[in-house]
């Protein structure tokens, strides 16, 4: 299976405590750099009186564009870190923000980097991800004896369903991504002899949560 990109599909957050000092995370789903600035912006602002503000982002299906800044905390312990856990985990057009208050004592460099890391795995520990496929939605169409066969092979190949509508015939909205597509329209269309209508609508992008495709 090919290794997708991942997205935030639903933003959490989450805390951590190093000796008295609180590393408190907020990741978000961004879709540009200025997106990106207004959000760091508006977190300082509100986050005033916190000793940092340190952050990371990646845009780009092939995360290649990337920034984070330590904020004044020592050059790469603490941007280059939450950076790290985002391209470990494979996740893109994110921004991390870990707010640090200070509790008194001086963590080190080797310190500082593994709260940082730890508290912006945690932020995304309290996240929904999803991993961000590309495909072509279609409408199946068929009679009520075909529907069953087909019913039986979306389950088996695990294809996305959408809609499905029933009255003189049954009509299922479905995804195909990219990768699977010719071989499941030939599956289609050898399991109902070419009796079922197959309509390509448009090109999408999606993610999969508890079995359901999510338009994205």
């Amino acid at each position: 299976m090919a290794d997708y990109p991942k997205i935030i599909y639903q933003s959490g957050t989450d805390e951590i405590v190093e000796k008295k000092s609180r590393f408190i995370a907020f990741p978000f789903l961004i879709s540009s750099e200025e997106e990106a600035q207004e959000i760091i912006a508006a977190h300082k602002k509100e986050y005033w009186d916190a000793r940092h503000n340190c952050y990371a982002y990646v845009l780009g299906d092939d995360s290649r564009h990337q920034r984070y800044s330590d904020d004044g905390e020592p050059a790469g312990t603490a941007g280059r870190p939450i950076l790290d856990v985002l391209l470990g985990r494979g996740i893109t057009n994110a921004l991390i923000i870990v707010t640090r208050y200070f509790g008194g004592t001086l963590l080190g460099t080797g310190g500082l980097v593994r709260a940082y890391q730890k508290s912006a795995s945690a932020g995304l520990d309290a996240c929904i991800l999803l991993e961000k496929q590309t495909g072509t939605a279609y409408t199946v169409t068929c009679d009520y004896t075909t529907a069953g066969k087909l019913s039986y092979l979306f389950a088996n190949e695990e294809v996305p369903i959408t809609d499905t509508r029933y009255g003189e015939a049954v009509e299922t909205d479905l995804i195909l991504s990219d990768e699977k597509k010719d071989r499941l329209i030939k599956l289609l269309n050898d399991t109902t002899a070419g009796k079922a209508g197959i309509e390509e609508k448009e090109k999408v992008c999606f993610g999969i949560l508890d079995g359901r495709a999510i338009l994205l």
